[in-house]
């Protein structure tokens, strides 16, 4: 496969982070193959892979892509659609 080396990650303090992921995960999954449970989740794009870890303290996402133009279009894509999923609450993400 693709060798993914490149990775960023950004982390959003909440208290619902299982929601965010089953939403997020939900969205994508109409176009792409998607799995997750209660405490994670994986979003696998054609050239990049978004992966969601819940914890006690948030919600930690990262992508993983093999060019940095890929990357930096992919978290744009996962920021995007994760701050309308979570607008209520006015999460945004930044990447690390």
């Amino acid at each position: 496969g693709v060798s993914m080396t490149l990775t960023t990650t950004a982390f959003v303090r909440t208290d619902t982070p299982a929601r965010y992921i089953s939403r997020l995960c939900k969205h994508f999954a109409h176009k792409l193959p998607v799995n997750f449970d209660e405490q994670q989740g994986r979003i696998e794009f054609p050239l990049a892979l978004a992966l969601l870890q819940s914890s006690t303290a948030g919600l930690t996402l990262e992508v993983r892509a093999s060019t940095t133009e890929e990357l930096h279009r992919i978290q744009q894509v996962v920021a995007s659609h994760f701050e309308r999923v979570a607008w209520q609450a006015e999460l945004t993400l930044t990447w690390q």
